[in-house]
């Protein structure tokens, strides 16, 4: 079993794109992505995609995780949105009927896009080397 491990990248101003490796499953990781996402709610963050384009595998203790983590994040008034489900991630929610819970994208840039944004907020913003045009709800 692999090790969760957790990148934060940032998206766009409040955005934090977190790129999750390895497994999620009952241990010590879920514990970690509990404290990341928490942690990014205290600090203010409260638009949060999480990238599955590297989990290999998935169970019913790292569904929980996530289901808490967005719980965290609804509370705090913001959300949390999904990208690059592998078909055993994709499948498992499935199963479960997590899926109707979640906003999912299969692209990262679209995820992004999708958070509303005030007029206060960057217009435009950078994606790896993608360049998204980000319309101001008024």
């Amino acid at each position: 079993m692999g090790q969760l491990t957790i990148t934060r990248r940032g998206g766009a101003e409040g955005v934090a794109i977190l790129d999750l490796t390895d497994d999620i499953c009952r241990g010590e990781q879920n514990i970690i992505l509990k404290q990341t996402i928490r942690s990014l709610v205290e600090q203010d963050v409260k638009k949060i995609v999480l990238n599955f384009a590297e989990v290999t595998k998935i169970d019913s203790s790292g569904l929980g995780e996530i289901v808490s983590g967005y719980a965290t994040v609804q509370m705090a008034g913001g959300d949390l949105k999904l990208v690059n489900l592998n078909s055993h991630v994709s499948e498992v929610m499935t199963m479960t009927k997590l899926l109707t819970l979640f906003d999912v994208f299969h692209d990262e840039v679209e995820a992004v896009a999708s958070f509303p944004f005030s007029p206060s907020d960057v217009h435009t913003m950078f994606i790896d080397r993608n360049i998204v045009k980000v319309k101001a709800i008024a």
